[in-house]
């Protein structure tokens, strides 16, 4: 099976399609550095929409989350974009914990593995 890579740079590409799965790099506020959560989530969300919908995905196809935030007392901020985003009957696996960032402007980072396809 052929690798595809999207948005390539030296270090990470964003997206990479293999085996009818596209795997996300893990998005940051790169629009929203210092913002609020709410914000932040607001924008992530916006990125990976964008890079699902140039791949050939969609928010539906969605099948593994994993969300850090570098401070958990953010949990239901975070929730209520996200919650708002997720296409109804479509949530997919998700994990959410902790972490410290990349770097201290960013409060939330947000990896998807979603099908290719609609």
């Amino acid at each position: 099976m052929q690798i595809e890579r999207y948005e390539t740079g030296k270090r990470m590409s964003q997206a990479v399609i293999y085996g009818g799965f596209v795997f996300l790099a893990g998005q940051v506020a790169i629009d929203a550095p210092g913002a609020s959560v709410h914000e932040q989530t607001t924008n992530i969300l916006a990125r990976i929409t964008r890079l699902l919908e140039s791949v050939g995905s969609n928010p539906t196809r969605i099948v593994s989350t994993t969300i850090w935030l570098a401070d958990i007392s953010s949990f239901e901020e975070m929730n209520t974009v996200w919650d708002a985003w997720v296409p109804a009957g479509h949530a997919p696996a998700r994990a959410t914990v902790e972490a410290r960032l990349a770097g201290p402007e960013f409060a939330v980072e947000i990896g998807i593995i979603a099908a290719v396809g609609n």
